[in-house]
């Protein structure tokens, strides 16, 4: 496991030119300088206005969004990928506006996640690059994506938005999407294992990349684009 500690673009990789991982955090992960296809950490929290506008990745790879239920993620793509991108909570509003108001959530879950993972499948069976809302608790859906990404010829990256719960039941409010309270207790634990794990240069198996953004970062992203080596702007 790499923690790239260079400032030039990769390829396939996210091209921000933002520092990486402190160095002591790259050293516990047996990080070494020079090219190579490891996993990239870059890191842009607390950089507002300073960060870039642009993220950049390779033709054939699949990029997915993760945090909290109300960080931000579905805003994000909303703004910043103009390419496709399959959103649960896409999948959600349209099944809500065709039932009965009254009717609880819990009870058509499972219709929308079915609907949700058929999108996805049909996505990726198009060869073409993807941004995908992940809820953070189904492991096995990053694995899914992975392995999809190495057999297109491309690799996965992870964003992760990184607010407090404070911020993010602020978020589903404001949104009028919130979960229940057993939800997003699981949601945080989830979270809050990954954040420790890429802090610490440790990846999801298969993941070549992950950009860390808070919420001022986020809002200063403007594009989610694809298209081999660059970057950012």
């Amino acid at each position: 496991m790499t923690v790239n500690r260079t400032v030039r673009p990769v390829p396939a990789y996210a091209t921000t030119h933002a520092p990486a991982l402190p160095a002591q955090r790259a050293a516990r992960a047996g990080a070494h300088d020079g090219p190579g296809a490891a996993p990239v950490v870059r890191d842009l929290r607390e950089r507002a206005g300073r960060g870039p506008r642009t993220l950049l990745f390779g033709p054939r790879d699949l990029v997915v969004v993760t945090g909290l239920p109300g960080s931000g993620k579905s805003t994000l793509m909303e703004r910043a990928a103009h390419g496709a991108r399959i959103d649960s909570q896409d999948v959600r509003d349209r099944f809500a506006a065709r039932l009965p108001r009254r009717l609880p959530y819990a009870l058509y879950r499972p219709l929308v996640r079915l609907a949700h993972y058929a999108a996805l499948r049909r996505a990726l069976r198009s060869g073409e690059p993807v941004v995908v809302h992940d809820c953070g608790t189904q492991t096995w859906v990053r694995s899914w994506l992975a392995r999809a990404a190495r057999r297109r010829g491309g690799a996965l990256h992870l964003i992760l938005l990184d607010v407090t719960p404070a911020a993010a039941l602020q978020g589903q409010r404001r949104r009028g999407r919130g979960v229940s309270r057993y939800a997003f207790a699981r949601h945080r634990r989830s979270a809050a294992r990954l954040l420790r794990a890429v802090e610490g240069g440790e990846l999801p198996r298969g993941c070549g990349s992950a950009v860390l953004l808070d919420r001022a970062a986020a809002g200063g992203l403007r594009r989610i684009a694809f298209g081999g080596a660059g970057g950012t702007r």
